[in-house]
């Protein structure tokens, strides 16, 4: 099946996946807010944002808000277009198995 080749690895993990789709719809959300929308440990949110930062889909910046450190992510150019292939993806396995076709 042509789509399941398509699939990006880097999105196969649930949070992963999360974390794309939210960045998606808002241009940065904070650690703090990842966090608090996901329920997730530092240590595993922390472990995921750097995989996609890592694969170049995850830009950081790092800022001071009433003196307290604050980490901020976006999604880069390449993480949008490997999020859409893998969506786009997603979808023709959604649609072959609704018509039967492989």
């Amino acid at each position: 099946m042509k789509a399941l080749a398509a699939l990006d690895p880097e999105f196969e993990h649930r949070v992963r996946l999360a974390i794309a789709v939210l960045l998606m719809r808002h241009d940065e959300i904070s650690f703090a807010a990842f966090k608090q929308q996901l329920q997730l440990t530092d240590g595993n949110l922390g472990a995921q944002l750097r995989r996609l930062e890592e694969a170049g889909y995850l830009s950081l910046r790092r800022d001071f808000v009433e003196r307290k450190p604050v980490t901020w992510y976006r999604m880069t150019a390449t993480g949008r277009g490997a999020l859409e292939r893998h969506l786009g993806a997603l979808q023709s396995m959604i649609a072959a198995a609704g018509t039967g076709a492989t």
